[in-house]
C-alpha cells in the first residue's frame, strides 16, 4: 500500500563534503501511518545495481544535521520519524554513484504499535546521476 513511499522520486543524488563526494543520498517516506522513534527502524538496506552496500556504511537523519548509523538509531528515542517527512539515507561510498543510469533498490522496515512483525517496504527505481 505504501511502497510508492519507501524510495522517494528523484531523491537520490551524490553528496559532497568539503569539496569531496562522500558518497550519496536518498530520500524515504514512513509506510505508517504515524511517526515513530527511529529506534523502532528494524532495518534499512540500500542496493545499487543489485550490490547490496554494507549496513556500517549506511546513515540516518531526520533533520540532515544529525546522522545516525543504524547500529546508534536502535537506541534513538529522542527523534521522531513523522508521517510525510522526509528520513535522509546516506551511503557514505569514496566518489559516491559513478555518473550515468544505475537501478538502486531501498528496503525499510519498521516496528510499529499494534503489529507483532515489521512492515518491510522495498522500492527499486533507475535513477541518472
Amino acid at each position: 500500500m505504501f511502497d510508492n513511499n519507501v524510495f522517494k522520486k528523484n531523491s537520490c543524488k551524490n553528496i559532497e563534503e568539503n569539496g569531496e563526494i562522500i558518497g550519496y543520498e536518498l530520500q524515504t517516506l514512513i509506510t505508517y501511518y504515524r511517526g515513530i522513534p527511529l529506534s523502532m527502524l528494524e532495518f534499512i538496506k540500500v542496493a545499487v545495481d543489485g550490490q547490496e552496500e554494507s549496513p556500517e556504511a549506511i546513515q540516518i537523519s531526520i533533520d540532515q544535521k544529525d546522522w545516525f548509523t543504524l547500529d546508534e538509531a536502535t537506541t534513538v528515542t529522542s527523534y521522531k520519524w513523522e508521517y510525510g517527512e522526509p528520513l535522509y539515507v546516506r551511503v557514505l561510498k569514496p566518489g559516491g554513484l559513478e555518473k550515468g543510469e544505475h537501478q538502486v533498490a531501498l528496503t525499510v522496515a519498521t516496528r510499529t504499535a499494534y503489529i507483532p512483525v515489521p512492515l518491510v517496504g522495498v522500492k527499486e527505481r533507475a535513477v541518472t546521476i
